[in-house]
């Protein structure tokens, strides 16, 4: 059995609390729920309404991707977490369904939640398999 390896990345913002970005386990990636925080500036504030902070939470999680060599089309599993849920529901599917070919959608979960770190509107984790 391959032990698993913990992956941070100097592309994604530094992590809020303590964890890996990533942790690969062979064939699948466990991408840690990534915030709409820019990296090469984690102290700025968070970008103004629910489509840019999608963006740049997709943004995110694609660099976590790259730095394990996948990308969008391997995952298989997104979770999506949204503070404002009947607000910004349908704002946030419309990027979200942006980043991912309509025959190549993951299984996904949507939940709304009281509050996220940073105030933040979404986040966002995802499962993807080699």
């Amino acid at each position: 059995m391959t032990q698993p390896s913990f992956i941070n990345t100097e592309t994604a913002p530094p992590g809020v609390a303590p964890y890996s970005h990533a942790v690969d386990c062979g064939d699948y990636v466990f991408i840690t729920g990534q915030l709409p925080i820019h990296p090469a500036n984690p102290e700025a504030p968070l970008p103004e309404g629910i489509e840019a902070q999608t963006h740049l939470t997709l943004k995110n999680l694609q660099a976590v991707l790259a730095a394990v060599g996948l990308d969008l089309s391997h995952v298989v599993q997104a979770r999506v977490f949204i503070t404002e849920f009947k607000r910004d529901y349908a704002a946030m599917n419309a990027v979200y369904a942006s980043y991912f070919p309509s025959d190549r959608l993951p299984a996904r979960t949507c939940i709304g939640v009281t509050g996220l770190a940073r105030d933040a509107l979404v986040e966002i984790d995802l499962v993807a398999k080699r």
